[in-house]
C-alpha cells in the first residue's frame, strides 16, 4: 500500500531528472556549436563557413541555417575590441509533457575577429 502512495511521486522524479538531462545536454551541444561557429567567423570571414562548422559540432540536432544567426566581421579591423556574434536558437520539445511542450534554448559566442 506504501508503494503505490510513493510510486507515483519516485515516477515523476525519475522523469524530471531524465528531462532535465536531456536538456542540459542540448544546451551544452548549443554552446559548443556557437563557439564552433564563431571561431570559424573569426579566422575565416564565411557566415556560409560559421554555420557549417556550427552545424557539424552539434550533429545530433540536425540545425537549419535559420537558426543559425551570424553576425560579420568587417572587412578591415581596425580596433581590437571588434567582434562577431554566432546565435543559435533551438526549439526543445519535452518527451514526457509533464512539463509542458517546450522550451527555446540558445547558445551565444562571441569572439575577436581576425583571432
Amino acid at each position: 500500500m506504501e508503494f503505490a502512495l510513493v510510486a507515483p511521486l519516485l515516477l515523476a522524479m525519475a522523469l524530471g531528472i531524465m528531462e532535465f538531462g536531456r536538456v542540459f545536454n542540448t544546451q551544452t551541444l548549443l554552446s559548443a556549436a556557437s563557439r564552433e561557429g564563431a571561431r570559424t567567423m573569426a579566422l575565416q570571414n564565411s557566415a556560409t563557413a560559421a554555420r557549417t562548422s556550427a552545424k557539424g559540432a552539434a550533429t545530433k540536432l540536425a540545425l537549419t541555417d535559420a537558426q543559425i544567426s551570424v553576425s560579420s566581421c568587417p572587412a578591415a579591423v581596425t580596433t581590437p575590441a571588434t567582434s562577431t556574434t554566432v546565435i543559435i536558437t533551438y526549439n526543445f520539445t519535452f518527451v514526457t509533457k509533464l512539463f509542458g511542450s517546450g522550451l527555446t534554448l540558445k547558445g551565444t559566442s562571441v569572439m575577436r575577429c581576425n583571432g
